[in-house]
């Protein structure tokens, strides 16, 4: 997934109001951009921080700005949660993750029962729904998710495992997007009935891939699945 047009470099001033980011650009004005992300963004907020920001060419727009990305340390991370949703779009039309490839039907947003997944696949064998969420927090060298309590995931898990038990192949696909993490687990502290669920959705034959991106000012690519761990002992990873 690339950056078109390319990104407008900056340093953030603050976060306010969720969904609200005042920036300073390089050439000393002041902007605000939408942040879509509207979780806590515990560990990837940093005043002073390096950013960058997508430019809509709308004038019109009421913020004509996007908050695509922060320095936190020497790494990127990617904080748009919308970008997640089309980065895999692409990766599995394209079958550049071998665990959710071979797919010659790749669709965005259907439904199944009373929720809306973000992804169905299908070929001649099986249909796939896929569920996408956006994994910024990091715990020591973990991943964690979420970063705030989140009813809409707890009930998308439910359907994952309705949708399993119906005969369907169902995934919950986390796309990391920071490559300071080693090991994805979930958020035990945030939101205990999240990790009890994802346990559940496990047991039912749900599958997880926790997907590590790297994030850089021209665009977002791959890098790894990493291993998960859905006990609340405190991980070591390697």
């Amino acid at each position: 997934m690339n950056f078109h047009p390319p990104l407008v470099h900056g340093h953030l001033i603050k976060r306010y109001k969720r969904f609200l980011a005042d920036v300073r650009l390089d050439d000393g004005t002041i902007t605000t951009a939408h942040c879509t992300n509207s979780g806590s963004m515990k560990s990837c907020l940093e005043e002073g921080a390096e950013v960058y920001i997508s430019d809509s060419m709308n004038p019109k727009r009421k913020t004509r700005y996007t908050w695509e990305m922060i320095k936190i340390g020497e790494d990127w991370v990617g904080i748009n949660t919308a970008n997640p949703n089309k980065l895999a779009f692409e990766i599995i039309w394209n079958n550049l993750l071998p665990r959710l490839s071979g797919y010659t039907k790749v669709v965005r947003e259907v439904k199944f029962d009373d929720s809306r997944f973000d992804i169905f696949a299908q070929n001649s064998e099986e249909k796939c729904y896929i569920e996408v969420k956006n994994v910024t927090l990091k715990d020591g060298m973990c991943a964690r998710f979420p970063d705030a309590v989140t009813t809409r995931g707890q009930k998308h898990l439910d359907t994952l495992i309705k949708a399993k038990v119906s005969g369907f192949r169902a995934v919950m696909l986390y796309i990391i997007q920071r490559c300071d993490v080693k090991l994805f687990t979930p958020a035990f502290s945030i939101d205990p009935v999240y990790a009890e669920k994802l346990r559940l959705a496990i047991e039912h034959g749900v599958e997880i891939i926790p997907l590590q991106v790297k994030v850089t000012p021209t665009g977002i690519e791959p890098v790894r699945v990493l291993e998960y761990q859905l006990h609340e002992k405190t991980p070591n990873p390697a």
